[in-house]
């Protein structure tokens, strides 16, 4: 099998549940359930995943591949991470302000100034909102919310994003920078 041009994390094959093979799988879907509309999912070792059966179950999906038959390969899967090829992603579906985390990396953050605060290297979601991982030569990597205040555009042609380093949190407020304050000490 060939390897991907340009893969796009879609999922991560968690637990095996029960006997039958199936294995529980956090999908990076809009719609969970949707995980095995796109296709076929590809590892990075080359080995292709068709789904066969998908339910939701809280937080995850649970799925069955074809040829995972038992727990032992359900078990073996734990892990993994599953991709597609970017094509495969249907682009008519996003709205203005949508945008896949495969096509904010390597986008360069820049100020109104043109000021450069380096380029995603990746895109993070803790559960409080997206974060988007700064990187730029002789820079410590910074995370910035995904925010409209502190991404003000996305010019996916041009390979840029227009930032505001105040609300990203990438300036130093002046105020900060005395020393720590004088608390009084508990006496006696």
């Amino acid at each position: 099998m060939a390897k991907l041009e340009n893969p796009v994390l879609m999922a991560t094959v968690g637990a095996a549940q029960g006997l039958r093979g199936e294995v529980r799988v956090k999908s990076y879907t809009a719609d969970p359930t949707a995980l095995g509309d796109y296709g076929n999912l590809h590892s990075e070792d080359g080995r292709i995943f068709e789904v066969l059966e998908i339910r939701e179950a809280r937080n995850v999906v649970v799925v069955r591949f074809r040829g995972i038959n038992d727990r032992n390969a359900a078990e073996a899967l734990t892990g993994l991470d599953l991709f597609i090829e970017r094509e495969n992603l249907p682009d008519e579906e996003l709205e203005d302000d949508e945008f896949y985390y495969a096509d904010l990396e390597g986008l360069e953050a820049v100020d109104r100034d043109g000021k450069s605060y380096g380029t995603v290297s990746a895109v993070y979601d803790f559960g409080a909102g997206d974060l988007l991982e700064l990187k730029g030569p002789g820079r410590r990597p910074a995370l910035i919310p995904f925010s409209e205040a502190a991404v003000l555009e996305i010019d996916l042609e041009a390979g840029r994003m227009l930032i505001d380093p105040d609300a990203a949190g990438l300036t130093e407020n002046p105020e900060d920078d005395g020393p720590a304050p004088n608390f009084p000490k508990k006496g006696k």
